[in-house]
């Protein structure tokens, strides 16, 4: 599953997999639930931006079902 999901099918509430900016280089995905989207597009080449209940930030990679 390489391909990116759009701003459409990510929900508020969902659990996804996000690469944080300081894992850009090694790829390492970080799993939570959608909090908020901060990306106002429905595609970014590099993953929707989300910040997670956590608080962590970063770009969508792969959903969780």
């Amino acid at each position: 599953m390489n391909e990116i999901p759009s701003r459409n099918q990510i929900t508020i509430g969902m659990m996804v997999q996000i690469v944080q900016k300081q894992d850009q280089r090694t790829g390492n995905l970080t799993d939570g639930k959608v909090k908020r989207i901060l990306t106002s597009s429905n595609f970014h080449p590099h993953g929707i931006k989300v910040e997670l209940d956590g608080g962590k930030i970063g770009r969508v990679r792969n959903l969780l079902l």
